[in-house]
Protein backbone atom coordinates (compact mmCIF):
# COMPACT_ATOMS: atom_id res chain seq x y z
CA UNK A 1 0.00 0.00 0.00
CA UNK A 2 1.41 3.33 -1.00
CA UNK A 3 0.53 6.60 0.55
CA UNK A 4 0.18 9.52 -1.78
CA UNK A 5 1.89 12.66 -0.69
CA UNK A 6 0.90 16.04 -1.91
CA UNK A 7 2.99 19.11 -2.05
CA UNK A 8 1.20 22.26 -0.92
CA UNK A 9 0.64 24.73 -3.70
CA UNK A 10 3.20 27.47 -3.68
CA UNK A 11 2.05 31.04 -3.69
CA UNK A 12 3.97 32.87 -6.37
CA UNK A 13 6.43 35.27 -4.86
CA UNK A 14 6.62 38.70 -6.39
CA UNK A 15 10.01 39.54 -7.78
CA UNK A 16 11.61 42.91 -7.00
CA UNK A 17 10.79 43.96 -10.57
CA UNK A 18 7.12 43.02 -10.02
CA UNK A 19 6.98 45.10 -6.83
CA UNK A 20 8.62 48.06 -8.58
CA UNK A 21 6.22 47.92 -11.52
CA UNK A 22 3.15 47.52 -9.29
CA UNK A 23 4.23 50.47 -7.13
CA UNK A 24 4.92 52.62 -10.20
CA UNK A 25 1.49 51.76 -11.65
CA UNK A 26 -0.30 52.78 -8.43
CA UNK A 27 1.38 56.20 -8.37
CA UNK A 28 0.81 56.81 -12.08
CA UNK A 29 -2.92 56.07 -11.57
CA UNK A 30 -2.91 58.28 -8.45
CA UNK A 31 -1.36 61.21 -10.36
CA UNK A 32 -3.84 60.78 -13.22
CA UNK A 33 -6.71 60.80 -10.72
CA UNK A 34 -5.24 63.78 -8.86
CA UNK A 35 -5.50 65.92 -11.99
CA UNK A 36 -9.27 65.21 -12.13
CA UNK A 37 -9.85 66.57 -8.60
CA UNK A 38 -11.98 63.52 -7.71
CA UNK A 39 -11.26 63.26 -3.98
CA UNK A 40 -13.56 60.25 -3.53
CA UNK A 41 -11.51 58.32 -6.07
CA UNK A 42 -8.27 59.53 -4.47
CA UNK A 43 -9.34 58.18 -1.08
CA UNK A 44 -9.17 54.60 -2.40
CA UNK A 45 -5.44 54.95 -3.10
CA UNK A 46 -4.54 55.39 0.58
CA UNK A 47 -4.21 52.72 3.27
CA UNK A 48 -6.31 53.51 6.38
CA UNK A 49 -3.20 54.48 8.38
CA UNK A 50 -1.37 56.25 5.54
CA UNK A 51 0.78 59.23 6.45
CA UNK A 52 1.65 62.37 4.47
CA UNK A 53 4.55 64.42 5.79
CA UNK A 54 5.12 67.94 4.51
CA UNK A 55 8.69 68.88 5.35
CA UNK A 56 9.67 72.35 6.48
CA UNK A 57 8.37 75.03 8.80
CA UNK A 58 5.15 76.13 7.09
CA UNK A 59 1.91 76.33 9.08
CA UNK A 60 0.88 73.07 7.35
CA UNK A 61 4.22 71.30 7.84
CA UNK A 62 3.66 68.15 9.86
CA UNK A 63 2.61 64.54 9.43
CA UNK A 64 -1.02 64.00 8.47
CA UNK A 65 -2.40 60.54 9.35
CA UNK A 66 -5.17 58.74 7.48
CA UNK A 67 -7.00 59.49 4.23
CA UNK A 68 -9.46 61.84 5.95
CA UNK A 69 -6.72 64.04 7.41
CA UNK A 70 -4.83 64.03 4.12
CA UNK A 71 -7.77 64.65 1.78
CA UNK A 72 -10.22 66.55 4.00
CA UNK A 73 -7.78 68.70 5.97
CA UNK A 74 -4.27 68.99 4.51
CA UNK A 75 -4.93 69.29 0.77
CA UNK A 76 -7.96 71.61 1.13
CA UNK A 77 -5.99 73.82 3.56
CA UNK A 78 -3.24 74.23 0.97
CA UNK A 79 -5.56 74.62 -2.03
CA UNK A 80 -7.73 77.18 -0.18
CA UNK A 81 -4.74 79.55 -0.29
CA UNK A 82 -4.76 79.47 -4.10
CA UNK A 83 -7.22 80.80 -6.67
CA UNK A 84 -8.95 77.53 -7.61
CA UNK A 85 -9.58 78.39 -11.25
CA UNK A 86 -5.89 79.28 -11.73
CA UNK A 87 -4.46 76.00 -10.44
CA UNK A 88 -2.52 73.83 -12.85
CA UNK A 89 -0.59 70.61 -12.21
CA UNK A 90 2.10 69.48 -14.60
CA UNK A 91 3.25 65.94 -13.95
CA UNK A 92 6.93 65.36 -14.77
CA UNK A 93 7.25 61.63 -14.10
CA UNK A 94 8.23 58.95 -11.61
CA UNK A 95 11.24 56.87 -10.68
CA UNK A 96 10.49 53.64 -8.84
CA UNK A 97 12.40 50.99 -6.97
CA UNK A 98 10.55 48.38 -4.96
CA UNK A 99 7.87 49.94 -2.75
CA UNK A 100 9.28 53.47 -3.18
CA UNK A 101 8.24 55.79 -5.97
CA UNK A 102 9.61 59.29 -6.46
CA UNK A 103 7.10 61.54 -8.22
CA UNK A 104 7.89 64.96 -9.61
CA UNK A 105 5.40 67.66 -10.59
CA UNK A 106 4.91 71.40 -10.89
CA UNK A 107 2.06 73.29 -9.29
CA UNK A 108 1.22 76.65 -10.80
CA UNK A 109 -1.49 79.01 -9.59
CA UNK A 110 -2.24 82.51 -8.44
CA UNK A 111 -2.11 82.66 -4.65
CA UNK A 112 -4.89 84.45 -2.77
CA UNK A 113 -2.19 87.06 -2.11
CA UNK A 114 -2.31 87.82 -5.83
CA UNK A 115 1.25 86.58 -6.31
CA UNK A 116 2.20 83.88 -8.83
CA UNK A 117 2.87 80.48 -7.28
CA UNK A 118 5.17 78.30 -9.38
CA UNK A 119 6.29 75.37 -7.29
CA UNK A 120 8.41 72.37 -8.24
CA UNK A 121 7.45 69.41 -6.03
CA UNK A 122 8.96 66.03 -5.25
CA UNK A 123 7.35 63.34 -3.15
CA UNK A 124 8.57 59.96 -2.02
CA UNK A 125 5.64 57.53 -1.99
CA UNK A 126 5.73 54.13 -0.30
CA UNK A 127 3.25 51.65 -1.76
CA UNK A 128 2.37 48.40 -0.03
CA UNK A 129 -0.31 45.90 -1.06
CA UNK A 130 -1.45 48.25 -3.81
CA UNK A 131 -2.08 51.25 -1.54
CA UNK A 132 -0.13 54.33 -0.55
CA UNK A 133 1.11 53.92 3.03
CA UNK A 134 3.47 56.89 3.28
CA UNK A 135 4.25 60.12 1.46
CA UNK A 136 7.07 62.54 2.19
CA UNK A 137 6.69 65.75 0.17
CA UNK A 138 9.43 68.28 -0.49
CA UNK A 139 9.31 71.68 -2.18
CA UNK A 140 10.66 75.20 -1.83
CA UNK A 141 9.09 76.21 1.47
CA UNK A 142 10.58 79.70 1.32
CA UNK A 143 8.75 80.33 -1.97
CA UNK A 144 5.52 78.96 -0.43
CA UNK A 145 5.99 81.08 2.69
CA UNK A 146 6.57 84.27 0.65
CA UNK A 147 3.73 83.70 -1.83
CA UNK A 148 1.09 81.45 -0.26
CA UNK A 149 1.45 82.01 3.49
CA UNK A 150 1.84 85.82 3.53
Amino acid sequence: MTTATTTPAKTPTATPADVTEASRAVILRYMDTLTTGDFDALRAFFAPDATWTLAGDLPLSRTWVGPSAILDEFIPAMVSRLEADSMELEFEGVIAEGERVFAEWNTRATAKSGLPYDQHCLAVFTVRDGRIVEVREYFDTLHAKNVVFV
